[in-house]
């Protein structure tokens, strides 16, 4: 298995201009200094160009609930085509605020500690623009969602990580201490957590809290995979003594749904702190599809029977890839959140997961991400032998891309 022992953080990322700041925390950035293509481009046009089943992007192949596409059809034909109000539809929050209190036992009220979003990403970009400026810094484990160093590089802020250790990607405690320093203004948490898919455990979100309280710090929790977890339940981080008053939660419905395109996310904390992501919100989007945001509503109404059958599908779903990286040869890890699974290249003699990559397609027909392109240089190198795979493929897809993986070995 590759070795993911204790690092501490990573060296800041400093340039000269904002774009460039977020081009070098997304990995956008060639050896030259100049703008390159990602490996998500990089690994879908492989895929395109050669017909590989392309599991390297996290995005589902079909559609969410029927309930929630007739809502939105009814809302477009019933005029719900402009603006909707800047926090959104009043309709919608009060949605967003019923399930914290059904699912976790939050209680935001919807008037004024809950924002309807275009989408997490930008939830995110308006909580660290709101609340970090040149000189702070933004903490996040390692690996990390590859939009998060770009916008801590947009907002001027030093990025700071604590890595997740294999074989269950959680934190090192000590490490995630000595990350902290009086300069931490936001901890930016993944949980569930991509692309490592782990579920932080109550020690690690106590530690955080524990330690975001000692420096006085903001706690902003992207939990867009809350209900998509297996055999263990999702803790949100608000809901442990000490972290409410300092943290905003988000999340969205395009995973929980299946509804990717829509970009409709929130979200919901204390007052003074969501009025500050609303501020700076306003002059992003100011608002976010009408006619989506009613629909959302509905789907955070289904019943508790609907998510714990998309949990249960998942989870069959990653089953079924698994068993084909297994063939293959690979060093799976089992995640117990997402739909994301990460294997070793190790055990086949591969230790450079990045080249890897970029001949799967050739060699079996299926496109990966490698797990480096979400780190920072020494991260980067800790994780050089994982591949990341997303198993929200349609159920003859994934056995499919199992029985392309099934032969690797012999094509190597």
């Amino acid at each position: 298995m590759a070795d993911m022992s204790p690092a501490g953080s990573s060296a800041p990322v400093h340039t000269s201009t904002p774009w460039q700041r977020a081009a070098t925390g997304a990995n956008l950035l060639a050896p030259d200094g100049k703008l390159g293509v990602t490996i998500f481009e990089e690994m879908t046009t492989l895929a395109m160009s050669t017909g590989a089943i392309n599991l390297g992007q996290g995005f589902p192949d079909e559609d969410g609930p029927a309930e929630m596409k007739a809502a939105a059809q009814a809302a477009i034909a019933e005029g719900a085509n402009q603006y909707a109000p800047g926090k959104g539809i009043p309709q919608l929050r009060e949605a967003v605020a019923h399930h914290q209190e059904r699912f976790y036992g939050l209680a935001p009220d919807p008037l004024t500690e809950v924002v309807i979003t275009t989408g997490a990403t930008e939830a995110i970009a308006a909580s660290l623009l709101a609340f970090v400026q040149p000189g702070d810094e933004v903490l996040t484990f390692e690996p990390f969602y590859d939009s998060y160093g770009a916008i801590i590089g947009l907002a001027g802020a030093t990025h700071v990580t604590a890595p997740l250790l294999a074989p269950d990607f959680q934190p090192d405690l000590d490490a995630l201490e000595r990350a902290f320093s009086h300069r931490t203004r936001v901890v930016l948490l993944n949980n569930p957590h991509n692309p490592m898919g782990s579920v932080l455990t109550r020690e690690a979100l106590a530690k955080v809290v524990e330690l975001a309280t000692k420096y006085d710090a903001i706690i902003v929790s992207d939990e867009v995979y809350e209900h998509l977890t297996f055999g263990v339940a999702h803790l949100p981080v608000a809901t442990l003594p000490g972290a409410a008053e300092r943290t905003i939660t988000i999340s969205s419905a395009g995973k929980t749904f299946s509804f990717t395109g829509w970009k409709i996310g929130w979200l919901s904390g204390p007052a003074e702190l969501v009025a500050a992501a609303r501020t700076v919100k306003q002059f992003l989007s100011y608002s976010s599809g009408t006619p989506f945001q009613s629909a959302v509503a509905v789907g955070l109404a289904l019943p508790d029977s609907f998510y714990a059958e998309i949990a249960g599908t998942l989870q069959h779903k990653r089953d079924i890839l698994a068993e084909g990286l297994r063939a293959a040869g690979f060093g799976v890890y089992i995640p117990s959140g997402t739909y994301f699974i990460n294997v070793d290249t190790a055990p086949l003699g591969i230790s450079d997961a990045v080249d890897l990559a970029r001949r799967l397609p050739d060699l079996v027909g299926v496109a990966a991400i490698p797990v480096p392109v979400f780190c920072h240089q020494e991260g980067a190198e800790r994780t050089r032998s994982l591949l990341r795979f997303a198993f929200c493929k349609k159920t003859e897809v994934l056995q499919e891309a199992a029985s392309r993986l099934a032969t690797l070995k012999d094509r190597l």
